[in-house]
């Protein structure tokens, strides 16, 4: 409808239209307000800043990476493994002020300790235990549940923590005798005395020895570190030789060569190598291998 002056007004002048028409209605071509035009052109500015700066177009096998080199994945990535060192320094300081007894009746420290020590043996253990922990000649099988200096995990601490004839002040330290070597036994005294002991664990013995008296040997020489019975003594790292472990080999040549020339097996003291929650942990993966007692 057309604009019609009022008395007194002057006539409007006829406004601009696209040419567009419908049921008499005219379409108004007025300009866009300048600030929603800036606006407009602002958010195309920063469209083509966003594809220089940042990811933004993709590619047949990744996309662009922006010369800011940002990548949402990645920060989120970072943030994760922030908060698991967070939470592995707090379950690292309460392995560390925890008792191994209270580490194993916690499921939570229970866990983080079995993933520490895990991660521990492989590092500091495999090399002479195994990577299954099964050892071999002169280093113990960790599996099983024959312990030189007793199996309870209080007990595999301590043996981690200050070794065996380490040099440690703390370390464990239990010696057999070269009784061959230093003249202490005969020839014939230390077949039968070997004869005796694998005849306690029901191996056969050296070739024409006497085992009876062998048992006169073991009594006097022998018997006050691994028993009357030859069962062992954990206080002193005395192996029971009436079981079929043998830690050094059970062929009567490699028993006879054990009396002989004694064994002296040494462990690492751990203490100042491994922080207190990695041994705690250590000692608890340990036991819980199958032959913690």
């Amino acid at each position: 409808m057309a604009n019609i002056a009022q008395p007194g007004q002057k006539q409007p002048a006829s406004p601009d239209t696209t040419g567009h028409e419908w049921d008499g209605i005219a379409e108004y071509n007025n300009p866009l307000p300048r600030w929603w035009l800036y606006g407009l052109y602002a958010t195309i500015v920063w469209a083509f800043g966003y594809w220089i700066a940042y990811p933004a177009w993709p590619l047949v096998s990744g996309y662009t990476g922006g010369v800011l080199g940002y990548s949402q994945r990645a920060t989120v990535l970072d943030e994760v493994e922030a908060v698991r060192r967070e939470r592995d320094a707090r379950g690292q300081a309460q392995l560390a002020s925890a008792t191994v007894a209270e580490i194993r009746a916690d499921p939570a420290l229970l866990r983080l300790a079995l993933a520490t020590g895990k991660a521990a043996f492989g590092d500091n253990c495999a090399a002479c235990h195994g990577t299954s922990a099964t050892g071999r000649a002169g280093y113990p099988n960790l599996q099983d549940d024959d312990w030189l200096w007793g199996g309870t995990a209080e007990e595999i601490e301590r043996t981690v923590r200050y070794g065996a004839r380490s040099g440690h002040g703390e370390a464990r330290v239990g010696d057999m005798p070269a009784f061959g070597r230093d003249g202490v036994l005969s020839r014939a005294e230390v077949e039968a005395v070997a004869s005796y002991v694998l005849a306690l664990s029901g191996k056969p013995g050296v070739a024409g020895a006497n085992p009876g008296k062998g048992a006169e040997v073991f009594a006097g020489n022998c018997a006050g570190c691994h028993g009357e019975r030859g069962a062992g003594n954990p206080e002193m790292g005395a192996p029971n030789l009436a079981d079929p472990i043998w830690l050094y080999g059970s062929s009567p040549e490699q028993v006879v060569a054990t009396v002989t020339n004694g064994r002296k097996g040494v462990m690492p003291a751990w203490e100042d190598r491994l922080d207190p929650a990695t041994i705690k942990s250590l000692a608890v993966y340990v036991h819980g291998l199958g032959g913690g007692k």
